[in-house]
């Protein structure tokens, strides 16, 4: 080959180069913290929008530490109107199983309901004293004997069916919700770690990937959650429970179910 013929096609790999270049395909950024839109992103969320991370978390912890605490006492009456079955409102909707029971039958009988703390009591020692022990974005009616074999334990997949909670499982150390709550739990869980940061008389409550946190202020698993998150999106029954306690009881949101992206924007 001539040196002219040689110079011809360094001057054509170069003009090619430079075109891949410009098809470059562009970089795969996080998922913006304002990837969704709710009527309180103007207004709730406004110092939010945008962020991501800690700046985010710290962001939310502001915003929705503000709240209006109610006593363990008057979460009985609260929870019948924030878990009211759509279709009888003579009935609440039970956490884990999913039935529909009478809001008359709370109590601690074999056949009643309770009221599960989510968010273990004992991760924390919170007790039942009006904060974290009453924060009704964790606390939902569940069966009392489902309830008792949830006990303290943290969330993961697998283990033995739970007898009357179908779809729902549970090992020596973890508990699995079934497909329709998955969603709900995660929710609630990282609501809970935003909320309490340690700032005020509670403990710092924190997710990790353990199965073992006991009394210790952290809840798992944080993997596990997060998929839950994305596998089971807000539905109008959370939405509506958001709303309740919004407008009727604490005056803050959920965050993490108006924008269920939040959770992979912060972990």
């Amino acid at each position: 080959m001539s040196v002219v013929q040689i110079g011809r096609w360094k001057a054509l790999a170069t003009t090619i180069s430079a075109v891949l270049v410009g098809l470059t395909l562009p970089t795969v950024a996080a998922t913006p913290a304002s990837a969704t839109t709710t009527a309180y992103d103007s207004t709730y969320y406004k110092n939010a929008i945008g962020k991501t991370g800690t700046s985010l978390k710290s962001s939310l912890h502001t915003i929705i530490s503000p709240q209006t605490k109610i006593s363990y006492d008057a979460v009985w009456n609260a929870l019948k109107v924030t878990d009211q079955d759509p279709n009888n409102s003579s009935n609440v909707i039970l956490l884990y199983g999913g039935q529909s029971r009478s809001k008359t039958l709370n109590g601690g009988d074999v056949g009643d309901w309770n009221r599960e703390h989510t968010w273990a009591q004992s991760h924390g020692s919170f007790g039942t004293s009006a904060g974290p022990g009453t924060d009704l974005h964790h606390l939902r009616p569940a069966d009392v004997q489902v309830n008792s074999t949830r006990g303290n334990k943290d969330f993961d997949m697998g283990g033995s069916a739970v007898s009357g909670a179908s779809g729902s499982y549970t090992d020596s150390n973890s508990f699995e919700p079934r497909n329709a709550d998955k969603g709900d739990v995660a929710r609630m869980i990282l609501y809970m770690a935003v909320r309490y940061e340690g700032d005020d008389a509670w403990a710092d409550l924190e997710p990790n990937d353990s199965v073992s946190n006991g009394s210790v202020p952290y809840h798992g698993r944080l993997s596990v959650l997060k998929q839950w998150n994305e596998q089971d999106p807000p539905s109008a029954f959370e939405e509506r429970r958001n709303q309740v306690i919004y407008d009727t009881y604490q005056k803050n949101r959920n965050p993490f179910i108006d924008h269920p992206e939040w959770v992979e924007a912060i972990w």
